[in-house]
């Protein structure tokens, strides 16, 4: 099987922790050389040299606010005037925990650019290269709720679901140039989102944080969280010449707890 990244470029969105961070370093570990992207400097200079540089990788980082589409769009167009990008991971944290019922349309509107428009102003950047390159695969970090929608995740619920639309499009469009567009669907993972989740649940129902957390582990089949290596597993295998006849697919990565097929 051909897993070989040597001489690909990845662009990693939300590297410097968690998944992101976690994809990275699996990508380099097949050779890839990473451009994490987040908003916080002194992080990604910290998470940049853990990055395994053993076949000539060269990392770097940009940044930029994902809140900002503007100007997560300009750094990366610039960036990708100068360099080859064979490798787009669209990846970016989650919006705040609540019940649908109680989200303002702000919420929406922010989740939106921050998820699905910061991705397609990404894919436009990166596609001229990865045309160029003759090499392109794109994976979108999503959640399990594309498939079935999870409680009390109102706004992530509803724009996960129209970010997994827009990839399969998009696959369709790009297949003819041998670009691959796929989603990871997460499960619970053992993250700071996750943590978040916990959190916001423990003080809006008062139940002990050990409780709410064994309720959760109690409808997975594997009863255990993930870890992020094991998500980004998947995606690593999704960047790599193995997969080049894999496009528009939504797999999820939770341990079986999504309940359909």
């Amino acid at each position: 099987m051909n897993l070989d990244l040597t001489h690909k470029r990845a662009l990693v969105g939300g590297s410097t922790q968690g998944i992101g961070l976690a994809i990275a370093t699996e990508l380099a570990l097949l050779g890839a050389s990473c451009t994490l992207i987040a908003r916080n400097e002194a992080s990604l200079k910290t998470a940049v040299a853990t990055l395994d540089q053993s076949k000539g990788q060269v990392h770097e980082y940009l940044v930029a606010d994902y809140s900002d589409y503007k100007n997560v769009a300009a750094v990366v167009t610039a960036y990708v005037a100068q360099k080859p990008v064979h490798i787009l991971i669209n990846n970016s944290g989650g919006p705040a925990a609540g019940p649908i019922v109680d989200a303002q349309p702000e919420a929406f509107l922010a989740t939106f650019q921050q998820h699905l428009i910061c991705n397609q102003l990404l894919t436009q950047a990166v596609l001229p290269s990865m045309k160029k390159e003759a090499y392109g695969r794109i994976v979108n970090v999503i959640s399990t709720s594309v498939k079935i929608p999870l409680k009390n995740l109102g706004v992530s619920n509803t724009i996960r679901g129209a970010v997994a639309s827009w990839a399969k499009t998009m696959s369709n469009e790009l297949a003819p140039f041998g670009i691959t567009v796929n989603n990871v669907l997460p499960g619970a993972t053992a993250t700071a989102r996750l943590s978040g989740i916990i959190d916001n649940k423990v003080s809006k129902t008062g139940t002990d944080k050990a409780e709410v957390t064994q309720e959760m582990i109690s409808e997975i089949p594997m009863k255990r969280f993930g870890q992020p290596e094991e998500i980004a597993s998947l995606a690593a295998y999704l960047c790599s010449p193995a997969a080049a006849y894999l496009t528009g697919v939504s797999i999820p990565v939770d341990g079986g707890r999504t309940g359909s097929l």
